[in-house]
């Protein structure tokens, strides 16, 4: 399908939603959040998105747009179901916290209670090392000789010849051999598989809408198509990623939005997990080194200095609970084009913000205006609107901002729109790295190769740790000695 026929399907929104009787605020709230969504979507080219905004108790919007399958033309409705990737922690997290409060687990066990044949530096790492990513276990999915279809013993024993990433409790760093422990640890103590573990203990009455699945190859009725934008083609093609089925609890669930509406209903009528408990589970862990929020498998997101709870993703799904203004917000969606910008935090902030204005953030607002005017305007024209911002805002930092977009850009075809871009991040930043690494990337794909190294130098003289910027270094010299 064209992507100008998608486009214009994407408008077609269906009528499904729970709230039947809505006060004049809440179809004012209804129609902020419908012209929202529709811009989000026409944007980012979603080919199928869902949402829902629950407040005190009650859906006050669920709708849902587009296409979950574009090749039968197949629109989003109450029965899809969306791969949510690793939102699907949060759930892992429920049954975690589960065994807790029935006295079968602590967040202080070791995970050589549990788990067999570790080596030695492993055996200390307790189970609030895996929830928090505080573990500083090798990652086991960044290494190209673990694939999955060997045996776990074989997986884990080849897992123990790598270096650990740091030492345990001191820092943050996510990583997908956490979930896989905890796994196996929910095995060990339930005898049950990970999947009926969850099924039993939190969907226990459903009948249809879930189901485990981290192979996108895995299509079946009622949705679970995934979709990735190929840049080449300029059109989406289904997702072919297998994690295998160890991998359920990081990223395996496959939800319809109803059933998540429910699942969260039970978490707020303490059917899963009583008050104290929930309070443990969304604690800020204590690391030593990292700055940033997270609590016990959750992350801690701020807006306007008051904290949520929730998780995001495969970029394009996210849960959110403000759980002191007793509200949660939900996106699924089955795609976009532009995976890097985390649009799936947008509009769980965006929507926030409409709802219950304590949660109108400028510096949010701001940050996602100029998102949408370097994709949708001119590069002068977008440059002009941040400089104003950036203007009236002297203080704010938009480095990790102008970057990513930037790389959108670039991974997007318009190189020289990304190079203004990145020219721009290097002049308010001369103190980046990182900055300057970006910039000497572009230049490089621009074939600028003087130029490029000129960068990669100065990127390495701020930090001095980037071996990225040492091996670009070697190439441009070789490929600059075969010109000369």
């Amino acid at each position: 399908m064209k992507i100008i026929t998608l486009t214009a399907l994407l408008f077609l929104v269906s009528n499904l939603c729970l709230c039947q009787n809505l006060s004049t605020d809440d179809k004012e709230i209804e129609q902020k959040i419908d012209i929202y969504l529709k811009e989000v979507i026409k944007v980012n080219e979603i080919p199928g998105a869902a949402l829902a905004v629950i407040k005190e108790g009650k859906v006050i919007y669920e709708k849902y747009y587009g296409k979950a399958s574009l090749e039968e033309n197949k629109p989003v409705d109450k029965n899809t179901g969306f791969r949510i990737f690793s939102t699907t922690k949060i759930v892992t997290n429920v049954g975690i916290f589960q065994l807790i409060e029935n006295g079968k687990l602590t967040l202080e066990d070791s995970i050589s209670k549990y788990l067999f044949n570790l080596p030695k530096q492993w055996q200390h790492i307790k189970v609030k090392n895996l929830l928090s990513h505080s573990s500083g276990l090798p990652n086991i999915v960044a290494f190209e000789d673990i694939p999955i279809t060997l045996p776990y013993e074989k997986r884990i024993e080849i897992l123990a010849t790598k270096p650990m990433e740091f030492t345990t409790g001191d820092d943050y760093r996510y990583n997908q051999t956490n979930y896989l422990f905890l796994t196996k640890i929910i095995e060990k103590i339930t005898g049950l598989s990970f999947d009926n573990y969850i099924l039993q203990n939190q969907f226990s009455d459903v009948k249809s809408g879930i189901r485990f699945s981290s192979d996108a190859n895995d299509i079946f009725s009622n949705g679970g198509i995934r979709y990735t934008y190929n840049i080449k083609t300029k059109k989406y093609e289904k997702g072919t990623l297998n994690f295998g089925i160890d991998a359920h609890s990081a990223n395996g669930l496959v939800i319809s939005l109803p059933e998540f509406i429910r699942w969260n209903e039970n978490l707020d009528k303490n059917f899963y997990l009583n008050n104290e408990t929930k309070n443990e589970m969304w604690k800020p862990f204590q690391y030593k080194n990292y700055k940033g929020n997270f609590a016990y498998g959750w992350e801690i997101y701020t807006l306007n200095n008051l904290p949520s709870f929730g998780f995001t993703g495969g970029n394009e799904t996210a849960f959110r609970k403000f759980a002191g203004r007793d509200m949660t917000i939900i996106f699924l969606s089955n795609g976009h084009k532009y995976a890097d910008l985390y649009i799936q935090s947008q509009v769980i902030n965006h929507v926030a913000g409409i709802v219950d204005k304590n949660f109108a953030d400028d510096r949010f607002l701001k940050n996602e205006k100029i998102n949408y005017d370097f994709l949708t305007l001119k590069i002068q024209k977008a440059t002009q609107n941040y400089l104003a911002v950036k203007n009236n805002h002297p203080d704010w930092n938009f480095e990790y901002r102008l970057n990513a977009i930037g790389n959108t850009l670039m991974n997007h075809g318009r190189l020289q729109d990304a190079i203004k871009i990145f020219e721009l991040n290097a002049r308010e930043n001369p103190a980046s790295g990182n900055a300057f690494d970006s910039l000497a990337e572009g230049y490089f794909n621009n074939n600028q190769l003087e130029l490029s190294k000129q960068n990669y130098q100065k990127a390495l003289t701020l930090l001095p740790e980037n071996k990225n910027a040492k091996e670009m270094i070697e190439k441009i010299n070789k490929l600059l000695a075969v010109k000369s």
